[in-house]
């Protein structure tokens, strides 16, 4: 059974909830550090607009692609590595059929429990650091990094007790080998497209993480959106679903569902709270949106989930 884990009617961030229930249950598993290697499970296309929880290196060694953190766009051909946030703003697009390489994802409680992994990441500033994020590597310096992924991979599939304490070991020295290399490309050109599709998501994420009992969401329509942006309507549904394949209205959407099944499963509001705090004045209106996009009711959403 889920137990309670908010008593407030006021919340500032709900992703910084260190026991957050994942919304997308198949892909937030119970793990704190997972390790995969690219040739099996390759960096598709995608944007990731929403704040995650989890930070995530990502080695390249072989393809070629374009990578966009916030507004800073690289061209990825010879061997690089990033280090992205979980609040980044993120998009990949293949431009080959090769792929080579690693990425390591870890939690932010994986952080707290290793106070010199903290340390480390802290001292280096990889993360945060935006200058620092992303680095070119010499082909001697990227198989130092694949043997620490390597590493990593073999103590994740092991039997031992101390996997995690050896995993977040080589996790300190991968970031300073990266460090020591110092090779930080300057970002390629970015088109003023992009800056808009940036600028919408960052503004949806404000939006969104700043939803609490006392302040419902501030804006939540496409023209409204659109206003704020200074773009007409049009031009940003037609920059959206060129870049997304969605349209603005969509992306609000899917946001405003993902957070009301957050606070279903995470607060003990009611349901007129939480149709009211992402918009909804009328609970009648509140349950249809939620039916129509689930299939059930605001009610039968977080029964299930105390089954």
């Amino acid at each position: 059974m889920l137990q309670t884990t908010l008593d407030s009617k006021t919340i500032d961030t709900l992703r910084d909830i260190p026991d957050l229930i994942p919304v997308y249950r198949e892909y937030y598993e119970d793990w704190n550090i997972r390790v995969f290697n690219r040739k099996q499970h390759e960096c598709r296309n995608y944007l990731s607009p929403n704040r995650r929880e989890f930070y995530k290196i990502l080695l390249i060694t072989e393809g070629v692609g374009v990578f966009t953190m916030g507004l800073n766009t690289y061209y990825i051909e010879e061997p690089t590595i990033l280090f992205i946030h979980p609040n980044d703003i993120i998009s990949w697009k293949n431009m080959s059929n090769e792929s080579g390489g690693f990425y390591c994802l870890f939690k932010k409680t994986f952080i707290n429990e290793h106070p010199q992994l903290k340390a480390t990441i802290d001292k280096y500033s990889l993360f945060s650091d935006k200058n620092k994020s992303v680095i070119r590597l010499k082909k001697n310096e990227a198989a130092t990094s694949e043997n620490l992924f390597s590493r990593m991979q073999e103590e994740e599939v092991s039997a031992s007790a101390y996997k995690e304490d050896a995993m977040q070991a080589y996790l300190q020295l991968l970031l300073i080998e990266s460090i020591k290399v110092g090779n930080f490309p300057k970002p390629d050109h970015v088109s003023d497209e992009f800056r808009y599709v940036h600028a919408f998501f960052q503004l949806l994420e404000q939006e969104i993480t700043g939803i609490n009992y006392t302040t419902p969401i501030r804006i939540k329509t496409a023209k409204e959106f659109a206003t704020n942006l200074s773009v007409h309507p049009n031009h940003l549904n037609a920059l959206l679903k060129k870049h997304t394949g969605q349209n603005v209205s969509t992306h609000i959407r899917n946001r405003l569902l993902e957070e009301t099944k957050v606070l279903l499963l995470q607060t003990d509001w009611s349901l007129q709270d939480i149709g009211y705090s992402i918009g909804f004045t009328e609970q009648s209106n509140f349950n249809l949106f939620f039916k129509k996009n689930t299939g059930i009711t605001p009610a039968e959403f977080r029964k299930s989930a105390h089954l």
